[in-house]
């Protein structure tokens, strides 16, 4: 699959759906689509109280870089929400099931990254995310899936209320640290840093090209926002 890097949508400005400044992001349920069982808006707050972090991880499961991040956050006790494409899932199910066995949670994040997805109708929108889940769950035999994000942040009130009727909230994110444009690990870690006044909920990379660069970072901000008082969480379901 090609990386985030050559993929529409996403070398500009994140959607205002994924950060929350958008307007028209949250209407209510739309009439002729299952109810909703979990909230449909935009999840970016943590589900804890306090100085929180809550670290998002898309585009993988990757055979090279999703195993380094796991080991960074295992060796900081840290958890995560990886964010994954269904048909990766799928081609690395083994891979997958580390994620859940060492106790980080799912999201699905569509079957082709398509950032479009917005301007797709509703019936393409479903497919995305329902395949996507599928996949997801065949490969972790059947492991909750509590979130979904649009790629790209292209959400719309239809694809929101699919994904809530299926059990997953809708999530954002307050950080964009546009590590898939590899600015350097510095740059990185000065983004986190930057925008976390915005709110907890950290967009990082794991799949979609070399993340060397995201894995260094995480190396150095981890201890660092422990060290200022930061704890880790989750975002709210």
């Amino acid at each position: 699959m090609k990386g985030p890097e050559h993929l529409p949508g996403l070398t500009g400005s994140p959607s205002a759906a994924g950060t929350g400044t958008g307007t028209g992001a949250e209407a209510g349920p739309v009439p002729g689509l299952p109810a909703p069982v979990v909230d449909m808006s935009i999840s970016r707050r943590s589900e804890d109280a306090g100085n929180t972090v809550n670290l998002t991880v898309d585009d993988g499961p990757d055979p090279q870089w999703t195993p380094r991040i796991l080991d960074v956050l295992a060796r900081n006790g840290v958890k995560a929400v990886f964010c994954m494409l269904g048909p990766d899932a799928r081609a690395r199910p083994e891979l997958a099931r580390q994620v859940v066995a060492a106790g980080h949670r799912l999201c699905n994040h569509s079957v082709s990254h398509d950032t479009a997805m917005d301007h797709k109708d509703v019936g393409y929108q479903e497919r995305e995310i329902l395949d996507g889940l599928r996949m997801i769950q065949d490969a972790t035999g059947g492991a909750p899936v509590p979130y979904y994000r649009a790629p790209g942040g292209a959400f719309t009130p239809e694809s929101r209320q699919i994904a809530a009727a299926h059990g997953m909230r809708p999530l954002g994110w307050n950080v964009d640290t546009r590590d898939f444009e590899r600015p350097g690990a510095d740059r990185i870690v000065e983004t986190v840093e930057e925008q976390l006044r915005r709110g907890p909920t950290v967009l990082l990379h794991d799949g979609g090209g070399n993340r060397a660069q995201t894995v260094e970072a995480l190396e150095r901000l981890l201890p660092r926002l422990r060290a200022e008082g930061r704890t880790f969480s989750f975002p709210e379901r």
